[in-house]
């Protein structure tokens, strides 16, 4: 039996102005490459305000003149490169880069640094590779870690935060010199004088690869209470953005309400360094401090949230998310533990950056009605 089927004529294609002919993506959120920088700089603002408290309003105007070297750094790119100058300026990501390189950088630095830092930051990070979105590597980190391969001593030199400028700071020898010692003791003005910091202490303790109560009590004297506190709060010497913890927590806080971030990258990144430290100091107290002590010291937290998080240099699926939040864990407490330097942070993100291409190809989703070649 055959059966007609009646189609309805008075169906009528859009035309003129009512058809409108765009590639995907149809749907958008809304957001805009500014707004993203904005979020992120609202996040970093407590960190920002947290460390010139700790360490002066030099703080301050460190973070400030780095960020302005970034903006100048990338209009002369785009000058030389016959580029919109203010198109590429006004969207904040020079911004951005600029305080993450300033997090990155001691409040002793010579005004001389940041110059340098925004140009591998802006050149070498990002414009040589096409700009915004095609760089491979986080811009602040290519800077931190050229910087400290160029410039250790300018890198490297420590000024005690507002806490370790009295006696009254628990084990305060470890922290200084003997001369120091004297000024402090004193009275005298501390300025232009350097001290230690835990995990450089740590990096510079020998090892003891055995259960005895040498072993033991290898790190006791900057890994007690009345220090974590301290440590907890950003009293003590290091970068401006990786001492205060709940300042970056609530940046955390921050870009996951924003949603400007995965937050699963910086559990499973923290996640990874404190159950690997625990594991060894528990085999083995006298190679490296308790868990507690690697999460609050160094620039953990800092480049979890805002480096390993980056849109642009971080996978983009859940289990490439998961594989690289591991990968930074894992190399970071390598680095902190049996490498040359105290911080491990920077090269562990650089190292994961580099595999971004090869992890989004491992956990790369198979299309609909894809077939695999035999």
């Amino acid at each position: 039996m055959n059966e007609t089927v009646n189609t309805p004529t008075d169906i009528k294609l859009p035309a003129g102005d009512k058809l409108v002919i765009s590639s995907s993506p149809h749907l958008s959120s809304g957001s805009s490459l500014r707004k993203i920088m904005g979020g992120v700089l609202l996040a970093l603002l407590p960190q920002i305000i947290a460390s010139t408290w700790l360490f002066g309003f030099r703080a301050l105007g460190i973070i400030i003149y780095t960020a302005l070297c970034c903006v100048a750094a990338e209009a002369l790119w785009c000058k030389l490169a016959a580029k919109d100058v203010w198109r590429n300026i006004s969207d904040c990501s020079a911004v951005v880069t600029g305080v993450l390189l300033a997090m990155c950088l001691p409040v002793s630095i010579p005004l001389y640094v940041p110059p340098i830092g925004a140009l591998l930051a802006i050149w070498l990070g990002k414009q040589i590779y096409g700009g915004i979105g095609n760089n491979p590597f986080n811009p602040a980190l290519v800077a931190r870690v050229g910087l400290l391969i160029a410039l250790p001593a300018a890198m490297t030199f420590w000024t005690p935060s507002r806490g370790m400028k009295s006696a009254e700071y628990p084990e305060i020898e470890r922290f200084y010199s003997a001369e120091a010692m004297e000024k402090i003791k004193s009275g005298a003005d501390l300025d232009g004088v350097s001290c230690a910091t835990p995990l450089g202490i740590v990096g510079t303790t020998a090892k003891i690869c055995n259960n005895s109560p040498e072993a033991e009590a290898n790190f006791a004297d900057i890994s007690g209470i009345a220090l974590q506190k301290r440590y907890f709060w950003g009293d003590r010497a290091g970068c401006l953005g990786e001492t205060c913890v709940p300042a970056l927590l609530l940046g955390f806080v921050i870009l996951v309400a924003l949603n400007l971030i995965n937050w699963c990258v910086p559990l499973m990144f923290v996640g990874t360094v404190a159950l690997l430290t625990g594991i060894i100091n528990i085999a083995f107290p006298g190679v490296t401090p308790y868990a507690i002590f690697h999460i609050f010291n160094g620039g953990l937290l800092l480049g979890a949230i805002f480096m390993a998080t980056d849109m642009v240099t971080s996978p983009i699926t859940g289990r490439g998310c998961f594989f690289f939040a591991i990968g930074c864990g894992v190399l970071t407490t390598v680095i902190r533990v049996w490498g040359n330097y105290p911080e491990g942070v920077s090269f562990a993100i650089l190292f994961m950056n580099s595999l971004v291409p090869l992890i989004d190809r491992w956990f790369s989703k198979r299309p609909f009605g894809y077939v695999p070649k035999r």
